[in-house]
């Protein structure tokens, strides 16, 4: 992988917008890319790819694969990981861009953490909307398919970054529409329930 400026954002973009879906499987996949030199990772990432570090995240993400499609359970688990997801993308996208300069280095940090809270927030507020449903299997099909987007999109990064740069990018407009989305829905169904209170 050259280090150039279209694989540096398709890292910080794409594996940001991963990691805000599975944090773990991002990590891991970086990892184990690294380590059977399928890519080569930029300088400060390239701890990734000690087993150690893809020994756990192979751990946590056989955790979370299971955990995630638990209904109700999976909206603690993914309120609890709000504190692990961005904060962990903001230091991978710090770690991939250790070649820039100063400035742009905290931009790039910014703009990870930016980009996985998008991800992790449309994420939880989807599994808000499927975890009513009665039957488990729409929110293990959701589940699922997060986990392979979150796999598939840090793979591109490393082998087609201008194709990944596009997915990640139509990707983080879609979950802004859905989150604001969300909320309008939220907000005219707490003004019902108070206009029901006040006709009582």
């Amino acid at each position: 992988m050259n280090f150039n400026p279209t694989n540096i954002a398709a890292l910080v973009i794409a594996a940001s917008f991963a990691a805000g879906l599975n944090l773990y499987a991002t990590v891991a996949t970086l990892g184990l890319l690294g380590h059977t030199h399928w890519v080569a990772l930029p300088p400060g990432l390239e701890v990734l790819g000690s087993w150690w570090i893809i020994g756990i995240c192979g751990v946590l993400f056989a955790v979370e694969f299971v955990a995630d499609k638990i209904p109700a359970f999976d909206l603690v688990w993914n309120a609890m990981h709000t504190f692990v997801r961005v904060p962990v993308a903001a230091l991978v996208a710090y770690r991939a861009t250790t070649q820039l300069s100063p400035q742009m280095q905290i931009l790039a940090t910014a703009a990870g953490a930016a980009i996985a809270l998008i991800a992790h927030t449309s994420k939880t507020a989807a599994r808000g909307a499927v975890t009513p449903s009665p039957e488990p299997v729409s929110n293990i099909a959701l589940s699922t398919s997060e986990d392979a987007l979150a796999i598939g999109l840090t793979w591109l990064a490393t082998k087609h970054p201008a194709i990944a740069i596009g997915a990640a990018s139509t990707l983080i407009v879609l979950s802004v529409f859905a989150i604001h989305w969300l909320l309008k829905a939220i907000r005219t169904f707490i003004q019902q329930i108070r206009n029901v209170f006040a006709t009582s």
